[in-house]
């Protein structure tokens, strides 16, 4: 019985963390880039959403504010990785460092209260039928936003810069500022769901955003699992994504549940995404050449018994197999006895 009283936290979460799954889904499948800002960009979106809450700012007008605040995140990974020319992933990092002092600049302290009971929050967890509701349509609406963006000419182009660099220059896409802002948008939506986590579980902490990338790249991965055999769809995969994170969670529980060492749990979080990670090459490796030796094997065999019976139906057929310069010969000596 506990556990059913555990799964509406479970989903509510699972839907928070599904948000910022989305925002990884921009930078690891768009642009192909592993994007490590997002520890740092999470806790930076729920402390600026915390501070300017306690402060009296309206709940609106701070998710805003910290959802600019993790645009800006994202522009600095951009600027190391574009301008400076440092490796996308060394460029996480650098950023995730300074977003550790920037973050406990901002905070003042190791974390700061929200709770619903002194501040107006839009969620909470003393009402989670409430917040599934209004992230559920914070999910619907960032997904058909991102629909319409990657559909118009700029998203096209950030698309095609993910998927081909190279050509994407040749056919005059400037590749540089295509990453900026894939990063800026990425880690502004990743600043959105740490703004909501903060309200929903009634603070902003320093760590809060520790091991992030395990979380967003675990649902990514459940959600391609659960919806590429519907449709790869670009909507549906965003959708999909979303559900892993929520399925991440209920698993979480489920383990919780189960009474498993808690002390374990990213530990096998990390197990299950490195396992993940690993199938396609483990397909492309062993699966793939097993089929391709298999398929080989059955085309030659396929054409050894078909020439075999090409061979045996003149025989049959006439009794004999005659050549063509048999069948002239005999045609000409049938003529000359006529």
């Amino acid at each position: 019985m506990s556990l059913l009283n555990a799964l509406p936290g479970a989903v509510a979460q699972g839907l928070i963390w599904g948000i910022m799954a989305i925002g990884l889904f921009i930078t690891y499948k768009v642009l192909d880039i592993a994007d490590l800002t997002v520890d740092g960009s999470i806790c930076t979106g729920a402390s600026v959403c915390a501070v300017l809450i306690v402060a009296g700012v309206n709940v609106w007008v701070a998710m805003l504010i910290a959802f600019l605040a993790g645009a800006v995140t994202g522009l600095i990974t951009g600027i190391f990785h574009t301008f400076m020319g440092i490796p996308a992933i060394l460029a996480g990092i650098l950023t995730q460092l300074i977003l550790w002092s920037v973050n406990l600049k901002i905070l003042g302290k190791a974390n700061v209260s929200v709770s619903a009971r002194s501040y107006d929050v839009l969620i909470s967890q003393l009402n989670t039928g409430m917040a599934i509701l209004a992230v559920a349509c914070f999910v619907a609406a960032l997904v058909a936003l991102l629909y319409w963006f990657f559909g118009t000419e700029r998203g096209c182009s950030i698309r095609a810069t993910g998927n081909n660099p190279n050509m994407s220059r040749a056919q005059g896409i400037n590749t540089n500022l295509n990453k900026i802002l894939g990063l800026m948008l990425s880690n502004a939506i990743v600043a959105l769901s740490g703004a909501l986590l903060a309200q929903y579980q009634g603070f902003a902490d320093i760590n809060m955003g520790r091991g992030a990338i395990v979380i967003g790249l675990a649902a990514i991965i459940i959600g391609e699992a659960v919806v590429s055999r519907i449709s790869r769809n670009f909507a549906v995969m965003l959708v999909g994504v979303a559900l892993g994170g929520v399925i991440y969670y209920v698993v979480y529980q489920l383990v919780i549940w189960m009474g498993i060492d808690t002390e374990l749990l990213k530990m096998l979080s990390a197990l299950v995404v490195a396992v993940f990670l690993a199938v396609p090459y483990w397909k492309k490796k062993y699966f793939n050449n097993i089929m391709g030796k298999k398929r080989n094997k059955g085309s030659k065999n396929q054409s050894g018994g078909a020439s075999e019976s090409y061979a045996s139906v003149p025989e049959s057929n006439g009794g004999s197999a005659l050549t063509d310069a048999e069948k002239t010969e005999s045609d000409g000596e049938v003529d000359g006895n006529a």
